[in-house]
């Protein structure tokens, strides 16, 4: 292999690689559904982030309230079901992929099309 054939096959690779992501990114806009940033451990780690962070909001409001008012434990019982339930909800939108269909994720969608728009 001489020195001249090393930056041309270096280029053709570069070529072939962008290709590759262009039809790759071809492909995810046609099907809205299909996750390829995330990897299996960052979804799953998500989701369990997601269901905690809702059992512990609820639990914490439901305190808080049992404290101003005196009703111990009664409130922190029904906020706990509560924000069990949410998180079992934000799980659920967040493995299916629904929540980039509204608020904050169709606004990110909606500022990537117009960047490549542009």
């Amino acid at each position: 292999m001489s020195e001249h054939e090393g930056p041309s096959g270096l280029d053709d690779l570069d070529t072939r690689i962008r290709a590759a992501r262009e039809r790759e990114m071809a492909e995810t806009e046609q099907k809205p559904g299909r996750r390829t940033s995330s990897s299996g451990i960052a979804l799953g780690m998500r989701i369990s982030v997601e269901f905690v962070a809702g059992v512990a909001v609820g639990v914490g409001i439901g305190w808080g309230l049992d404290h101003f008012f005196g009703t111990k434990p009664l409130l922190m019982v029904l906020f706990l079901l509560l924000g069990g339930g949410a998180g079992v909800m934000n799980a659920y939108r967040a493995a299916k992929g629904l929540d980039a269909t509204v608020g904050l994720g169709m606004a990110q969608k909606r500022q990537a099309k117009r960047t490549k728009d542009r």
